[in-house]
């Protein structure tokens, strides 16, 4: 009885794969950035990223058509690209955010959620947006995708 119980685990744990691959999105290609030092939140420009719900627009060279950097609040930061990731890249396909929505001016109204970049409901295709790394480290905020 023993030995069936270790062949069964051993069914069930060799037959179990460990398939952690992300899909690669088709319309967008994977640019590499850092703006290293260049976010302080002492800076006027950036200033506003110490309260919770605030975000800023960083434009090129930082990703392909720019990244929105959202502060959630305490600790959490989210950066995510500013390009449509249900499109291929064209005039329209960059995002616009108001609020915590950012909606594509397309003629499909696609829009996505910067609190997490989940596509929101009504949005065609299948991908949500791109995120990018974000760390703190006192009043210097990095993003970067290298």
């Amino acid at each position: 009885m023993k030995s069936f119980l270790y062949i069964i685990c051993f069914i069930l744990l060799t037959g179990c794969s460990a398939d952690n691959t992300i899909t690669k999105n088709p319309y967008l290609p994977n640019y590499t950035f850092d703006t290293g030092s260049l976010i302080n939140t002492n800076l006027p420009q950036f200033n506003k990223l110490k309260f919770a719900n605030n975000f800023v627009i960083l434009d090129s060279p930082y990703g392909i058509k720019g990244v929105v950097l959202f502060y959630a609040g305490g600790t959490n930061y989210n950066a995510f690209e500013l390009t449509d990731p249900n499109h291929q890249i064209n005039t329209c396909s960059k995002l616009n955010v108001e609020g915590i929505i950012a909606t594509c001016s397309c003629n499909d109204g696609n829009s996505y959620d910067i609190l997490n970049g989940i596509k929101r409901e009504g949005t065609t295709g299948t991908y949500p947006l791109i995120r990018y790394k974000v760390e703190v480290t006192g009043s210097i905020i990095r993003v970067y995708n290298n």
